[in-house]
């Protein structure tokens, strides 16, 4: 595991494609568990250890995720979280350009939760939620594009599903229309930074995380 920061309030690491955050229906163990196990392992600490998620990643996406230490911190992230005033940037290796070479997306996303998968709109629809992101274009390769994106709401899959809504189809996402899945099973989808005030300090910082290696990501 790749720990970015850490102080007595909080811990950043760098999630690697396959990890799911918090415990879900498959069984597998969470990278929350794993944290936990960090810290009790290099604090000695007895007993429980706690440990607050504030934010997840899809589980094939990797990249920044932020947990709180303490009782103290976890409600004040949450709501700077809620208030939209983490900013969030993510690089994207996309086949297809966006026609502009920078712009804003606005969708209402659709979450079927069955299918665990969200459907983008140009309008409003029943149960949506708007969701909106700006995006440039920032390298291009012989066969692909990195975007970089920064992200204003916090919707499920919104990346995946507004920039399939475009035809811009994130490398190895299968289920939002890529031709081809990753040998590892992972999509080109990374959360590159993140800026926030420290809930205690409230000092601003900005934490970064290195793509995984591979050739496509090497490259960009």
């Amino acid at each position: 595991m790749e720990v970015i920061y850490e102080d007595n309030h909080l811990i950043v690491v760098n999630k690697r494609s396959g990890d799911i955050v918090q415990g879900d229906k498959t069984g597998d163990s969470p990278l929350s568990e794993v944290v936990k196990q960090y810290l009790k392992q290099k604090y000695n600490k007895p007993g429980n250890v706690y440990l607050g998620v504030v934010h997840r990643l899809d589980r094939p996406t990797s990249g920044i995720v932020l947990f709180a230490k303490t009782s103290k911190a976890l409600p004040r992230l949450n709501k700077l979280f809620s208030e939209g005033k983490a900013k969030k940037i993510y690089w994207a290796v996309v086949k297809t350009a966006p026609e502009k070479e920078s712009g804003t997306l606005e969708h209402w996303l659709v979450r079927n939760p069955k299918q665990n998968k969200s459907y983008a709109h140009t309008k409003q629809v029943p149960d949506s939620k708007k969701a909106i992101l700006s995006y440039s274009i920032r390298k291009k390769l012989d066969s692909y594009l990195l975007l970089e994106i920064n992200l204003k709401t916090g919707r499920h899959h919104q990346i995946r599903a507004q920039l399939a809504a475009i035809g811009c189809y994130i490398k190895g996402d299968l289920k939002y229309g890529a031709q081809r899945s990753n040998k590892n099973g992972g999509i080109h989808l990374h959360a590159r930074s993140l800026e926030l005030e420290h809930p205690v300090k409230k000092e601003i910082m900005t934490f970064t995380a290195q793509p995984p290696k591979d050739p496509v990501w090497d490259a960009c």
